[in-house]
């Protein structure tokens, strides 16, 4: 029992070491295109890319995936977020960009993972009586719990984005009501002034009329 328990942790941790990830924020200027990059070392590879626009105008931006020979493998416009998961074709260096062409005037902050992950496969079994070993509960179970753990990672990136629209739309609501107010000061102060200046125009005048 023992062999086989260690046997799985380390399959588990092989699991966690074959998954090459990254996690990063950029800011994306108006009329910026930017690109990053991941290298696939064959073909078969799970490719994971994630992103979200987490402030910045409308909260969309504009993507493409493409493979080493620059064909486009996926692309949108005005997207808030995405998750994909994509079968690498050829081994080579994968580009992913966005490009904020639509905003002339706001940068957006995007939140992105990129992730090339090698799948373990399972050998086929010499003998029937070797199925049991290679398919035990422990493996299912450690699969079971990767699984679980990444849709808890995507839940929490969800919420996370949500969360930070959230704040920047209560942020650019606090400014548009700070300059509002602004304004209307400015036009009562300026109604009064106007006020008083005519009010004293016309006792000037109507003083000067009835004058002996």
């Amino acid at each position: 029992m023992l062999p086989r328990f260690l046997a799985s942790l380390l399959f588990f941790l092989y699991l966690l070491l074959a998954v090459n990830a990254s996690s990063l924020t950029t800011t994306i200027a108006p009329n910026e295109r930017v690109c990053f990059y991941a290298d696939v070392d064959k073909a078969g590879e799970k490719i994971g890319f994630y992103y979200a626009v987490q402030s910045g105008g409308s909260f969309d931006i504009d993507f493409d995936i493409k493979d080493p020979n620059q064909k486009v493998l996926l692309d949108g416009e005005r997207e808030r977020q995405g998750d994909y998961v994509l079968t690498a074709s050829t081994a080579g260096e994968y580009s992913f960009c966005f490009e904020n062409d639509m905003s002339t005037l706001t940068d957006k902050l995007v939140d992105f993972d990129i992730m090339v992950e090698s799948e373990p496969r399972r050998e086929a079994p010499a003998k029937p009586g070797q199925i049991a070993e290679h398919t035990s509960a422990l493996e299912e179970s450690v699969f079971r719990l990767n699984g679980m753990l990444m849709n808890i990672k995507r839940m929490q990136k969800h919420h996370h984005t949500q969360e930070n629209r959230g704040f920047s739309v209560v942020r650019s609501t606090q400014n548009r009501l700070f300059w509002y107010a602004i304004l209307e000061v400015i036009g009562i102060i300026s109604m009064a002034v106007l006020q008083v200046y005519i009010l004293q125009t016309f006792f000037t005048k109507t003083g000067r009329r009835y004058k002996v």
